[in-house]
């Protein structure tokens, strides 16, 4: 692997205009905050729940979507998200069942969407196929979360040619050379997991953290950088946003929105009651240490 060049910086799919990804970004830094990004898997509980749980987060001070496809074997995901995917497939969501969803997120929000995807179920469909559909969807962006760098090259051009950004995920554990072409090839933003790891809500963040955000600093001089993976109070929300440019949270809501499902409460109330603290709690200096 060492031997292997590296893939060329990526400027992006072609847009004459900045993508959502970017003007989300841009306007929390006018703002001097770090940029919400929430996560939810579609269908879960429901595909109409899903889209009100959207429009919840998206008046509670959410940027970016990131919009998860339930897979039957998620092995980056912690126990809450394989309990959310699992109450996905059981409700029958596949991959046109989120397309649908995200389009009708698109009608209703300005959120920017990110299609967070394990490989195999785009596959499935066909790559260029899914691709073309998530477009016409309302994605602006896509995470493929078990395709490491090294592969991507194969399979860029069919997101680049459907105008969809392209989100890697770089770790503490990443290499300088994998790091690297992480880099080069992310345009939306480049993904900085705060640990090593599955998914998880976590109560500190990883006192390595900022030696990360640095080297993926470095590595991307010009690219937004989003913390994710742990993330599950307003203090953890704080401290990552004066590492990085985006705070990405996910297991905290989606178990906030469990737990209102199982008590009969409104899932997408709570979620949103949450998420706006988090949001809140995402505003910094812009010269804030670690930046």
């Amino acid at each position: 692997m060492s031997s292997a060049p590296l893939p060329p910086a990526d400027e992006g799919p072609g847009r004459s205009q900045p993508s959502r990804i970017a003007s989300a970004f841009e306007r929390a830094a006018a703002r001097k905050r770090a940029a919400f990004i929430p996560y939810l898997t579609a269908g879960d509980p429901s595909p109409d729940i899903t889209v009100e749980t959207a429009i919840a987060l998206e008046r509670a001070g959410s940027d970016v979507l990131e919009l998860g496809v339930p897979f039957s074997d998620p092995i980056a995901d912690g126990p809450v998200l394989q309990r959310s995917a699992a109450r996905a497939i059981a409700a029958g969501t596949s991959l046109s069942r989120v397309f649908e969803i995200a389009a009708k997120i698109r009608a209703q929000t300005g959120l920017a969407l990110v299609l967070f995807s394990y490989l195999n179920p785009l596959l499935r469909s066909g790559l260029e196929d899914s691709a073309a559909e998530a477009r016409r969807a309302g994605f602006d962006g896509v995470l493929v979360t078990d395709l490491p760098p090294e592969e991507a090259p194969a399979y860029r051009p069919a997101w680049r040619d459907a105008g969809l950004d392209t989100i890697y995920l770089v770790s503490p554990t990443s290499p300088p050379r994998r790091m690297l072409a992480a880099a080069r090839l992310s345009t939306g933003f480049l993904y900085v997991v705060s640990r090593s790891g599955i998914t998880g809500a976590r109560t500190a963040l990883d006192p390595e953290l900022s030696r990360t955000c640095a080297r993926a600093r470095r590595a991307a001089p010009r690219l937004p950088r989003a913390i994710g993976f742990g993330i599950s109070t307003p203090e953890a929300a704080r401290l990552a946003a004066g590492l990085a440019e985006g705070v990405v949270v996910g297991s905290a809501l989606v178990r906030t929105g469990e737990e209102a499902a199982l008590a009969g409460q409104d899932p997408a109330a709570a979620v949103g009651r949450l998420a706006g603290k988090l949001a809140a709690a995402c505003s910094r200096a812009l010269s804030a240490p670690g930046r």
